[in-house]
């Protein structure tokens, strides 16, 4: 039967995250239900929540960064068991047939069913997201945490780890790579250390000096100030490849011309319209297929990658918006779902 649950929901246009309920669906047979213990916090849920987009609908209960404990499974449950630590990131369905679906690229499925403010393709139900005692997904869309793992802290693993672990990967970055680094917020961090994990010579892009001593910690080998022109003439045509995760539009050509002739820049924060022009089209990168997500997880457990967290209480929850507005928060909020 259907089941009652506490949350954080925005019930109208621009309104912030309030104490409310939700009803999440029974059981279907392929089905597991998880109990929520950390949910991340994604610049993405307040762009939603204040309808930046255009596009939402209220009540809308944010959340995709999901980590918990298994409470129930359907009939036809196989992967997962009661009490399993596990995780759901920025989707929880799609059609399964398409071409996207077939080669483990779920997050280009035209039908995918997003974590929350989507419908379900299944029932035409909306969805709701992470800031909530509990949730229901498909069990093709759940993923394993891998044990010894620091649960709060792998919570934004499933949105900023994959985000930035999936171009990495793409682009075969390991050891004998120089791989750089655009902005340090949330996924520039983690950027930074899945790229030192794999073996990369790492450097952060910054326009602060002030960066140095946290780049170096999280990975970094030196940190290059992007506005000395001195200092990016030093790297001309140097890095195989740029992850540039700076999310809002911004002049890409400086980092361009660092990279070697075969070498890319690939966006992971801002994917709008660049201006001025740049000198060639870079790519983008959208998350990560449930596979990939998962090889992600499984390496971060391997090497003990986690994001810098900051956990806060639900009521906390506004004061945490501001702060991420402001970009005070290294480098990412975590909410206490018991707080609820």
């Amino acid at each position: 039967m259907a089941t009652e649950v506490k949350c954080l929901a925005s019930l109208d246009v621009g309104k912030d995250p309030v104490p409310s309920t939700l009803t999440r669906r029974d059981l279907r047979r392929d089905d597991v239900e998880v109990k929520i213990l950390f949910c991340g916090i994604c610049h993405s849920d307040i762009h939603h929540v204040r309808n930046d987009w255009g596009t939402e609908v209220y009540p809308l209960v944010p959340g995709h960064e999901i980590i918990g404990k298994v409470s129930r499974v359907g009939v036809d449950v196989t992967k997962f068991k009661v009490g399993d630590s596990v995780g759901i990131g920025c989707m929880v369905d799609s059609c399964q047939t398409c071409g996207a679906c077939k080669h483990d690229q779920e997050q280009y499925c035209a039908s995918n069913t997003l974590t929350y403010g989507k419908v379900d393709h299944r029932d035409g139900s909306r969805t709701y997201g992470g800031y909530a005692e509990t949730i229901v997904v498909t069990e093709k869309f759940v993923l394993s945490v891998p044990e010894g793992l620091d649960l709060a802290g792998a919570a934004p693993l499933l949105c900023a780890g994959i985000t930035t672990y999936s171009p990495l990967r793409r682009w075969g970055v390991g050891p004998g790579k120089k791989v750089g680094v655009v902005g340090l917020g949330g996924l520039g961090h983690m950027a930074l250390k899945l790229a030192k994990a794999m073996g990369a010579d790492v450097a952060l892009f910054s326009r602060s000096q002030g960066k140095a001593e946290d780049a170096k910690r999280l990975g970094a080998d030196y940190l290059l100030i992007s506005t000395d022109p001195k200092q990016m003439e030093a790297v001309a045509g140097q890095f195989d490849l740029i992850i540039d995760t700076v999310p809002y539009n911004h002049d890409v050509n400086p980092y361009i011309s660092t990279l070697t002739p075969e070498g890319s820049i690939v966006l992971v924060g801002y994917l709008g319209p660049l201006e001025p022009t740049v000198n060639s089209a870079p790519p983008g990168s959208l998350i990560g297929g449930i596979k990939e997500t998962q090889e992600m997880l499984d390496f971060c457990g391997k090497h003990r990658v986690t994001s810098d967290i900051e956990i806060i209480r639900a009521r906390d929850l506004h004061s945490a918006y501001e702060r991420v507005l402001k970009a005070d928060v290294k480098y990412r909020f975590v909410i206490d779902i018991a707080t609820l």
